[in-house]
């Protein structure tokens, strides 16, 4: 006799899904009867690729958008790891990520392959620094910031202006969200035409108190409102359609729903960066070898060796708390916890004190 109960039914069904592979043509059905889109937009998208600078709130949901949007190649850049405050806002982090300290990158590529396998994540969890911002950033077609300082966006602006690379700003803090393009001037014939870059905008970084998600607080809408701007801007410039493109600095404020438009449509005559080429930034001038974080932390980056978590955890053990695992290593010592990363750089929390930072790391780590 026949089963044809219910748990029959949803076994089968199960069993034929998982044996079964997604279709593009599934998939993405719905965009592509988007006119703007269609199917050679679709072609062109799969084989476009794109780094994202940053993987907190802003880069983890445009990195998810793009993801979704069938973006074949996604370079995934962050230098922190997840934290329980992070899930209010950063969409592709779960519990366990936090619990685990895992990295932003390596978690969100992780989450991505879920609901995406047949695109390429690349994760690097790393500081973006002069060094390595070529390696990095050299073979994408389009660069996303979605950083938390403008030392990093002025050394994005700095490489995309010199490799005619173009690149997408974006903020967001409190209930505000702000997104400007970058086109810059290129060797050959230009598919656009060339816009302000950062620099002309902003000559030097904001000086006094700036504001940070720990200082004012963020709004989860105010971080999907900047990465849905920022990745349809994106999706234009990827299916070849750069005419239709902002060109000003947009920002919007959702709780008061003020809003303001700076004109970016042409350089700047004498900017330093795009008029003048000089790119201080990227030649690693005045650059710091110590970051604070803005959330009661510093950053240490000035020690590149590799580390054997393992003989670290033997040798931390008597001192405090350790744990690790391929990525990190997690050393707790009241009121400061030291996390290592496999290159040897270190986040130092529990002060803003870098001499107190210096001090931890060359006690425990090494100078």
């Amino acid at each position: 006799m026949q089963d044809t109960s219910l748990e029959s039914t949803q076994a089968t069904l199960s069993g034929a899904t998982s044996s079964s592979v997604i279709s593009d043509q599934d998939r993405y059905s719905r965009q592509i009867l988007f006119p703007g889109i269609g199917p050679e937009g679709q072609r062109r998208l799969a084989e476009a690729h794109v780094a994202i600078v940053g993987c907190g709130a802003t880069g983890a949901a445009s990195a998810s958008l793009l993801a979704r949007a069938g973006v074949g190649t996604l370079t995934l850049i962050d230098r922190d790891f997840v934290e329980p405050s992070n899930l209010q806002r950063q969409v592709l982090f779960d519990e366990s990520d936090a619990l685990q300290s895992l990295p932003k990158a390596e978690a969100a590529r992780r989450k991505i392959a879920q609901f995406n396998s047949g695109i390429d994540v690349q994760p690097h969890i790393a500081d973006l620094v002069p060094d390595n911002v070529a390696a990095l950033l050299g073979q994408a077609d389009l660069i996303l910031d979605a950083t938390d300082n403008f030392e990093t966006r002025y050394l994005i602006n700095d490489f995309a202006v010199q490799q005619g690379k173009p690149w997408i700003y974006a903020a967001a803090i409190g209930s505000y969200a702000a997104t400007m393009n970058i086109l810059p001037r290129t060797e050959a014939a230009s598919p656009w035409e060339p816009t302000a870059c950062l620099a002309c905008l902003f000559p030097k970084p904001p000086s006094g108190p700036v504001e940070t998600c720990d200082t004012s607080g963020i709004l989860s809408t105010a971080v999907n409102l900047a990465a849905s701007i920022q990745v349809t801007e994106a999706l234009k410039l990827l299916t070849g359609q750069p005419q239709k493109m902002r060109r000003t600095l947009f920002s919007f404020d959702l709780w008061t729903s003020e809003r303001s438009e700076i004109s970016a449509t042409k350089p700047y005559k004498g900017c330093t960066v795009c008029d003048e080429r000089e790119f201080t930034h990227l030649a690693g001038e005045n650059r710091p070898h110590i970051t604070l974080c803005g959330r009661n932390s510093v950053q240490i980056h000035e020690h590149h060796r590799p580390v054997d978590f393992a003989a670290m955890r033997d040798r931390l053990a008597p001192h405090g708390q350790v744990r690790f695992n391929d990525l990190l290593l997690r050393f707790e010592r009241a009121p400061h916890t030291l996390t290592l990363f496999a290159d040897g750089r270190a986040i130092v929390q529990g002060t803003t004190d870098i001499m107190v930072a210096r001090s931890l790391y060359a006690r425990f780590i090494g100078s």
